[in-house]
């Protein structure tokens, strides 16, 4: 730890609200949050009605359950990060002690608190989600050092379980069928984009033994894989919207999948160094078609 750090953590005993909220990492959130709102929408059922949960749901999915893996996540990883990222909050001493731990409790608990005012389906998703968070970054799972198995609870932390709790705060119970089954297609191909997300540090996951698939895989055939994975829902996706009716919905789901075929040549190209790019571009299609795919749920019966 450096000299600046260890003064720090010598005169603070508790960490400041700015130090906490930067370990809980508030740019992380919109990604549940936006998955939950798909999850308002393709209920059916008008906010206006339930709108008071509604906003209690928001809070579980973003500021609650995805901060909560952050904070656990940090506190886990502060020795790596006193190497390579020293200014973080809990590194630089700006979080003193025990407190990055003693914060993902917290924030667990009061997850699970706030979960258990808003139903029963919600409060179970809660759990797993936070089950989640935990065993990706705490061992003895660590499910961050194999991309397979950390990546998956990944994309079912930010998109299908929001989408699901959603639905059920909505609804107050179970949501359709239909709803869980486009929530979990839209969660399996977020797999690939959280593949992406490796891309930027395979040279530091293979000296650390951190087996994300750029690292098992190497670039090329991860970049393929992840782009099969994002791809293939969404195909059937639309497959399923035809088939339930509404083919108008389909379609715009299907030109902008098709818009994401071009960009991923360009990715595939040079998978390292457009990965980012693609995800400013690729990714948001991917998402807008999960609210397109929302309002076509919306609409079923109508």
């Amino acid at each position: 730890m450096s000299r600046s750090a260890s003064i720090a953590s010598d005169t603070l005993t508790r960490p400041k609200p700015a130090a906490v909220l930067e370990l809980l990492k508030p740019i992380t959130w919109f990604a549940p949050m936006w998955a939950f709102g798909c999850g308002v929408v393709s209920s059916g059922v008008p906010i206006s009605e339930r709108w008071l949960v509604m906003v209690a749901g928001i809070v579980l999915a973003g500021p609650m359950v995805t901060a909560t893996s952050q904070a656990a996540n940090d506190w886990y990883d502060r020795h790596v990060d006193a190497i390579n990222e020293p200014n973080r909050p809990i590194p630089s001493g700006r979080i003193p002690g025990r407190w990055g731990l003693y914060i993902a409790l917290i924030w667990t608990a009061l997850s699970l608190v706030l979960a258990s005012f808003l139903g029963i389906w919600v409060f179970w998703a809660a759990v797993v989600g936070l089950i989640l968070a935990w065993a990706y970054s705490a061992p003895p799972f660590r499910l961050k050092k194999n991309g397979w198995w950390g990546n998956s609870a990944v994309a079912a932390c930010y998109e299908g379980l929001p989408w699901f709790t959603g639905a059920a705060v909505m609804v107050g119970g179970l949501p359709d069928w239909r709803i869980i089954t486009l929530a979990a297609l839209y969660s399996l191909g977020a797999h690939g984009i959280m593949t992406l997300n490796d891309f930027k540090a395979v040279e530091g996951d293979l000296k650390m033994g951190i087996r994300s698939l750029p690292a098992q895989l190497g670039v090329a055939r991860a970049a393929r894989f992840a782009c099969f994975v994002m791809a293939f829902p969404q195909v059937i996706v639309i497959a399923l919207l035809f088939s339930w009716g509404k083919p108008i919905y389909a379609a715009a789901v299907c030109v902008s999948l098709l818009v994401q075929f071009a960009l991923m040549a360009r990715l595939l190209r040079e998978p390292k160094e457009q990965a980012a790019w693609y995800n400013a571009t690729g990714t948001t299609l991917y998402v807008l078609g999960m609210l397109i795919s929302a309002f076509a749920l919306r609409t079923i019966g109508a």
